[in-house]
């Protein structure tokens, strides 16, 4: 009894970060899939969004500002507008490099970021970080709390991929993947490259602020620890690229896989002696990038490759696009 009762709770705790990270990696998806914006700062604009929430509804605590104690809701809105508000200079200065050159400012970026949150103890509280963040339905048992959050995580995923699919199908998801695959005809059609991007890069990092709103309030607590590239950036990256870039349902089948991998591995692992299973850990990063390899060997496009045909993709923002083979 007690056993499925572990299973279950692991399950339900499972779940909550299957939904969370399937909306980092719609909003990637945006960014990537829809706009070919080679983004690598994921981490940055989770810790801007999770901070945010986090002062905006924790209670007060002396030494740092916060303590506003306001609706949950709020600070999710709010982590969202703190995160497109930080995008926008920043995309306005980088989405000018080319895919590797952004690339390499974004992951900068990020670490400034980071950085600056684990050394402002009047803002973020340092190291210590921030706790006692409400939880919505935090009071009720902990089974029925898990179960509770995690209704409203796959309530919030549905908003978020009916708001991206919708503007996928859209004229501006159509004008996007133009840009995406042949900037200099777009231009010719009288297209603003530069504000069609920028557009783009702010509304990824909106939801990837709601990602990270919704981590905290699940942990109950944030600290700059747990603004690791490792899970908070490049594992995004792996669940986009598997399950299929520029296509959302692929993006959230594949943080689900990505994520069942990655939390299986760990509890065969954790049953290991301790002198093995600290060294077994290693396997978890093993197999994922095993799985991807195989991914890109045998479906390059992806579990569910983006639903066109005889469309063209971009190696790189910038340049010269390469069609791709039609389905």
């Amino acid at each position: 009894m007690e056993l499925a009762l572990g299973l279950a709770n692991y399950a339900l705790f499972m779940g909550v970060f299957i939904g969370i990270y399937a909306i980092l990696a719609l909003g990637l998806n945006i960014q990537w899939g829809y706009s070919g914006l080679f983004n690598a700062g994921i981490a940055g604009f989770f810790a801007v969004g999770a901070y945010t929430s986090a002062i905006l509804t924790s209670p007060e605590a002396a030494g740092r500002i916060g303590g506003f104690e306001l609706p949950t809701v709020v600070g999710w809105l709010g982590a969202m507008v703190a995160a497109a508000l930080i995008a926008w200079p920043i995309g306005k200065v980088c989405l000018r490099f080319r895919s590797d050159y952004l690339a390499i400012a974004s992951i900068g970026i990020a670490e400034i970021i980071r950085l600056v949150i684990k050394s402002e103890d009047v803002l973020t509280n340092g190291s210590k970080g921030i706790n006692n963040i409400p939880r919505p339905f935090g009071d009720l048992p902990y089974v029925q709390s898990q179960m509770a959050y995690l209704a409203i995580v796959l309530v919030v995923l549905a908003v978020v991929y009916f708001a991206v699919e919708r503007q996928y199908n859209a004229p501006w998801g159509r004008m996007m993947r133009a840009v995406r695959d042949n900037e200099t005809a777009a231009t010719a059609m009288g297209k603003d490259i530069a504000f069609r991007r920028l557009q783009a890069f702010i509304f990824g990092a909106a939801l990837m602020g709601l990602g990270g709103a919704l981590f905290a309030h699940f942990n109950r607590s944030i600290t700059p620890e747990a603004i690791d590239p490792m899970v908070a950036t490049f594992l995004v990256w792996i669940m986009l690229i598997l399950g299929g870039s520029g296509n959302n349902r692929g993006a959230i089948l594949g943080a689900a896989v990505v994520w069942i991998i990655w939390s299986v591995s760990e509890i065969a692992t954790d049953r290991l002696p301790h002198e093995y299973a600290v060294q077994a850990k290693y396997i978890r990063v093993f197999l994922i990038g095993l799985m991807l390899q195989l991914v890109l060997r045998y479906r390059p496009e992806g579990i569910l490759p983006e639903p066109l045909g005889g469309t063209r993709q971009p190696t790189r923002s910038g340049d010269q696009a390469t069609p791709r083979q039609s389905r």
